[in-house]
């Protein structure tokens, strides 16, 4: 296999500035990416660019971004010399890069209040786990790339010893039934009401996603999204009004797939035309909501989300009639959302870049990992948190170095000794590279009450291992 090569003209086209920055960032491509394609290495440099302090704590990047966090540019609008004040949670296992993130976030001029989720971990703008509540603006770096990423469980009345007895067919269904991947198409007719929604027709570059929307209906992305089945324990009362107990579950995890990766590309690029800051803060660029450009983003999130839930609804109706099922209760919930809410009295839009809803009596789903239990919450609406929880264990490793320091073997005989089958994936999914779940919902205890749990057995991902759709 040749080994990269990358030259300063090609760093240069791509926006790198004259500088120790370049001759940096190909040392380290060139040592850490050295079989990755010239394509593939300065995909991963435009990241690094567009967002440089998300990648303080990556082990292979940085250096990259170290130098880059040195340039100066002029500030065309400043940032708050104060700080709006934040709550944290679980802050003794969240890392610098998370917190340094945040610190920015709550110095824009649109800051109203915000908090920090125990699961939190850098990302791209705000962390992950991150939570901003601002005024008349939305951030679309704030919603994320994957909008309306999105958690869906199910409730069945399958015998649960049947998840054990019939292992191969529940298996065999859950791959014929669920496509994974960054490009991946359903093969076959797939309905839905979303599909035939105005916006497709009244926002020119929807029109232009509408073939996309309707290829990929009811697909999965790749990275940490899954399809799985496993065992439902019902603690005590609960909405749904079964029984304590345990049932077959089947949960998902995905988002809006090109269709929301496209509209977040394109109004994070207008944003940053209209809305100029600091190279340290350039990923908050924000769309005012009083004004053409910010109504239309957020009709068009909207409609990202709408199609997320949609996916889902197709992932678990095909396979809840493949297996005979039938459906007991159902708890859904978005996260990398904005809502518009009343907080302190005043009407603000909340951020939850990986971050649950929990409002006073708000159902959600807070998943573990591929082994570790995932969690059935009602919220309880507290104010400090902005009425939000976790979204998950949050990594406690990055991808690269996860793939990097966790073998397949290692994985595989994990996966053997928890007693789940694993269906695609790979080691930088590993349940080694998470943070304890158990651990971050002692963190966030004033935050939710636990009425379930559910626990995988069988678990479908993308044979990639990339990179969220």
């Amino acid at each position: 296999m040749p080994r990269l090569r990358l030259t300063g003209k090609a760093l240069r086209n791509i926006g790198y500035p004259e500088g120790p920055a370049i001759s940096v960032a190909i040392t380290a491509m060139e040592k850490q990416f050295r079989h990755h394609s010239e394509e593939a290495a300065l995909d991963i440099l435009k990241q690094v660019l567009l967002d440089p302090m998300a990648y303080l704590a990556d082990d292979g990047l940085r250096k990259v971004a170290g130098k880059l966090m040195e340039t100066k540019e002029e500030e065309d609008i400043p940032l708050k010399e104060i700080p709006v004040p934040y709550e944290i949670y679980g802050a003794g296992f969240i890392e610098t890069g998370a917190l340094q993130q945040m610190n920015n976030a709550v110095r824009l001029p649109v800051a109203v209040a915000g908090a920090l989720m125990p699961d939190a971990h850098h990302g791209y703008g705000l962390p992950i786990g991150g939570v901003l509540a601002t005024h008349n603006a939305v951030i679309p770096y704030g919603v994320g790339v994957d909008i309306g990423c999105r958690m869906c469980l199910s409730i069945l009345d399958l015998p649960v010893v049947s998840l054990e007895r019939h292992a191969a067919k529940f298996k065999r269904e859950l791959v014929t039934q669920t496509e994974f991947g960054a490009g991946a198409t359903w093969v076959g007719k797939t309905e839905d009401a979303v599909l035939e929604h105005a916006l497709f027709r009244e926002i020119p570059m929807l029109r232009h996603l509408h073939k996309k929307a309707v290829e990929q209906l009811g697909t999965s992305g790749s990275g940490n999204h899954f399809v799985e089945w496993g065992i439902v324990q019902i603690t005590g009362t609960n909405e749904f009004n079964l029984p304590a107990g345990t049932y077959v579950g089947l949960l998902s995890h995905s988002g809006s797939r090109g269709l929301g990766a496209q509209i977040a590309a394109h109004y994070t690029r207008l944003a940053r035309e209209l809305c100029q800051l600091p190279r340290m803060a350039q990923h908050f660029a924000w769309l005012e909501l009083d004004k053409e450009a910010g109504q239309e983003y957020w009709a068009a999130m909207n409609l990202a989300g709408d199609y997320a839930s949609a996916c889902h609804n197709q992932i678990h109706r095909r396979l809840i009639k493949a297996m005979d099922a039938r459906l007991l209760a159902r708890v859904e919930n978005h996260h990398n959302f904005a809502w518009k809410e009343i907080h302190n009295g005043q009407e603000v839009i909340v951020h939850r870049k990986g971050a649950t809803p929990a409002g006073k009596g708000v159902l959600g789903i807070i998943p573990g990992s591929m082994t570790a239990p995932g969690y059935i919450v009602r919220g309880r609406g507290e104010a400090a948190s902005l009425h939000s929880a976790s979204h998950g264990a949050g990594r406690a490793m990055s991808r690269f170095n996860a793939a990097q320091s966790i073998s397949q073997y290692e994985l595989n005989k994990y996966l053997k000794e928890q007693g789940v089958i694993l269906v695609g994936g790979g080691p930088d999914e590993a349940p080694m590279a998470y943070k304890n779940i158990n651990e971050v919902m002692a963190a966030q205890s004033s935050l939710v009450d636990v009425i379930g749990r559910f626990q995988p057995r069988i678990v479908r991902m993308a044979d990639d291992g990339g990179k969220e759709d």
